[in-house]
């Protein structure tokens, strides 16, 4: 099968991914052996391409917002058979015994691993995950379109809730991604006013045309006083930022995995009243099922840019150079071998 592997992180505008032939994956005891057809392209792929996380998996094939069918499953696996649609995503597995799962924290699990870091993903024709972390899939929403749910989704669905956003509240959106763009479409179905603030011209047109009440520059001030902030954009300059823009008792939720340095903040300004900073780390597995839930019943859908397979370098170049908004997508056009 054809999977890209990071061979040496560094810059995307580099060489840092090799598009490989490997043998076709056996799935373990426990896992799927899934035929991709779709991964959407993450920032934390770019993340992993570029050396901003750590190696944890030489050689890994980056992506962890997969679509496929199973091909096979392991002897332990129950509840899946053979042509079952199935998504792929960034929690991989947990050791289900710490602290932090026994009391529903599996986010929080010191033994956590990842789809696309501590194994390989679905930037390939095949990958494998374990039967309890997939996601089984409707039939009704094609491919492409389900695939940036499987993250950029979820993720935004945990920064909301992390937001603490009030009914009918004022969220405010610094960078509008893929990710972003889908928090947006859930928070305006559930009576929000959101307020988006990228440096992107193309995503502050897409922000207004799903419904946002305003889309101004990264560092502007919004026309009202925040209730909530969710920042997706890793520019820790927002930061304080986005604080002051908070209302007395706002919450701010930082989405990504990496952010650059934050500068200084000042109380008085940036903190006093009550505001709260809180970071947001992975996702359970109960997020995942709650918020496809919530995208099913609002018709939440990703606005998509579809790349083949052995484009992926480029579409990971476009994504950090702000080249589309809303969520790249590979696609791998070769059917299940047999």
């Amino acid at each position: 099968m054809r999977a890209w592997e990071v061979v040496r992180p560094g810059p995307v505008e580099g060489e840092p991914l090799h598009l490989a032939e490997r043998p076709v994956p056996s799935p373990g005891p426990d896992e799927l052996l899934v035929h991709v057809s779709a991964c959407g392209v993450c920032r934390t792929d770019l993340h992993v391409t570029e050396g901003d996380l750590p190696v944890h998996c030489p050689g890994v094939t980056p992506g962890h917002e997969a679509v496929g069918t199973v091909a096979a499953t392991g002897r332990a696996v129950s509840g899946f058979a053979r042509g079952d649609r199935v998504g792929v995503a960034w929690l991989r597995r947990t050791d289900g015994t710490c602290e932090y799962c026994l009391r529903g924290s599996e986010n929080l699990c010191p033994a956590s691993e990842y789809t696309g870091w501590d194994a390989d993903g679905g930037y390939a024709e095949y990958t494998t995950v374990p039967a309890a972390f997939a996601y089984p899939l409707p039939d009704d929403v094609d491919d492409i379109a389900l695939a940036p749910l499987l993250c950029a989704g979820i993720i935004g669905y945990r920064a909301l809730r992390r937001a603490a956003l009030p009914p009918g509240g004022r969220l405010g959106l610094y960078g509008f991604g893929g990710s972003a763009h889908l928090c947006a479409q859930l928070a305006l179905a559930e009576g929000a006013s959101v307020h988006v603030l990228t440096r992107d011209p193309a995503a502050r047109r897409l922000a207004l045309a799903l419904g946002a009440a305003s889309a101004g520059g990264a560092y502007d001030e919004p026309p009202e006083p925040l209730d909530s902030a969710i920042l997706f954009a890793p520019v820790g300059d927002l930061v304080p930022v986005a604080l002051r823009a908070l209302d007395r008792g706002g919450v701010l939720s930082v989405a990504g995995i990496h952010l650059s340095d934050i500068p200084s903040l000042r109380y008085e300004s940036d903190l006093f009243y009550e505001k709260e900073l809180r970071s947001v780390t992975a996702n359970t597995r109960e997020d995942g099922r709650d918020f496809l839930a919530l995208a099913a019943r609002h018709g939440i859908r990703a606005t998509t840019h579809a790349y083949p397979l052995e484009e992926a370098p480029r579409a990971l170049r476009d994504l950090k150079a702000g080249r589309f908004g809303g969520a790249a997508v590979l696609v791998n056009d070769r059917p299940p071998r047999d």
